[in-house]
């Protein structure tokens, strides 16, 4: 099937190959490549199908295509600016294999269109829905596998600013988390957007700054991971776990009254992660991880230098170094200065071999070697 993206067209159905659409008359390809097979959901600010790119074997993607439901010239051009900086995001972020990958972005017809890589899995919400609360074990996997996907994009200077099960795909194919959905995503931490008027995020899982002030840190993106484990965890709304009259997640008192419990570490992980004040929390995602797996995150101790090789000398050069070096040994070995050996003369006994020193070790050897290793060899 092909799919028409007029919105305004009363039978958007069409035949695969069919170029023009039947009942409307719009064409279909978009960019003369991409077709649109079928929707797959309607937000705010526009539509989403799954398609093929006839340029490439019908190979499967995403169309997202831009039609908000606002009205007032400032809230469309703030909804313009936030479907245009998705693609932004997507065009920089996109090289990390758990965000997708960015194909095109244009305007076609006075729409405008984002092509994007398709994520074959289902969202963390859908799997919530399907296999009830998560494990103590899964939230662990979950941690493990998503922060450092924020560990990345915070790194490149981005809050994604909307962090919740259905913006968090399982992939098929492999079982990886891929993060979705960066059309609130703001570069810069600590912007006060609020004086551009934007309150980014979805209620019950964007921390106080984010819906008053405006504001998002790295940290306020931590706040709404930390929501969505306790969901995931208790099969409940961010809603039904915030007790308003005294300004506290009772998360575990939810999870109590399902007779279950989590082990103190991962507790004191999410309360600190849920704490009100931007400083209370972990300000990082590679704190937390630190504390997941203390072991992981440290780097390696630096590699002591090597030491350097003395090259042998080739023969037939002329060695300065060596020769300067022999006759210090034939000076110290032959007695005091001053003092002449006859030919006749007994050879000396040799001396006892100090203790903690290796037999047959030759002092003055090694002090030529270290002077050889130090000014290198002649020409």
């Amino acid at each position: 099937m092909t799919y028409c993206l007029n919105s305004n067209c009363s039978n958007p159905s069409n035949p695969p190959s069919t170029k023009f659409c039947l009942t409307c008359g719009a064409k279909l390809l978009l960019r003369d490549r991409y077709r649109a097979v079928q929707p797959l959901g309607q937000g705010g600010m526009g539509r989403t199908f799954f398609a093929v790119d006839e340029d490439r074997l019908n190979a499967p993607c995403v169309i997202k295509q831009f039609f908000p439901q606002i009205q007032g010239t400032a809230a469309l051009a703030k909804a313009t600016e936030l479907f245009q900086r998705e693609a932004v995001q997507l065009l920089h972020l996109g090289e990390h294999p758990q965000i997708p990958s960015l194909y095109a972005y244009f305007e076609q017809d006075k729409r405008w269109y984002l092509v994007q890589e398709l994520i074959d899995g289902l969202d963390l919400l859908d799997e919530l829905k399907q296999q009830g609360s998560f494990s103590e074990s899964q939230i662990y996997s979950l941690l493990l596998d998503l922060l450092p996907i924020l560990q990345f994009i915070h790194t490149n200077n981005v809050i994604h600013r909307d962090i919740k099960p259905e913006n968090i795909l399982r992939r098929r194919k492999d079982n990886k988390l891929v993060l979705v959905d960066f059309g609130v995503a703001k570069e810069g931490t600590g912007t006060a957007l609020a004086q551009m008027g934007t309150r980014a995020g979805t209620h019950g899982y964007a921390p106080l700054e984010q819906i008053r002030g405006g504001q998002a840190y790295p940290a306020s993106d931590l706040y709404s991971l930390g929501v969505t484990c306790i969901q995931l965890l208790t099969a409940k709304m961010p809603d039904d776990l915030y007790d308003g009259m005294n300004a506290r997640w009772v998360w575990k008192e939810q999870l109590a009254k399902q007779g279950k419990s989590t082990s103190p570490i991962l507790a004191q992980i999410l309360d600190k992660l849920l704490q009100e004040l931007v400083r209370d929390r972990y300000q990082s995602a590679t704190e937390v991880l630190k504390v997941l797996q203390p072991g992981a995150i440290a780097s390696p101790p630096p590699k002591p230098p090597a030491a350097p090789q003395t090259p042998p000398v080739q023969p037939g050069k002329f060695d300065p170094v060596s020769l300067d070096l022999e006759a210090i040994k034939t000076h110290f070995s032959q007695g005091q200065p001053g003092k002449a050996v006859s030919p006749a003369s007994p050879p000396p006994k040799p001396s006892p071999t100090p203790p903690n020193q290796t037999p047959g070790f030759d002092p003055i050897a090694a002090e030529l070697e270290a002077l050889r290793s130090e000014f290198g060899q002649g020409p």
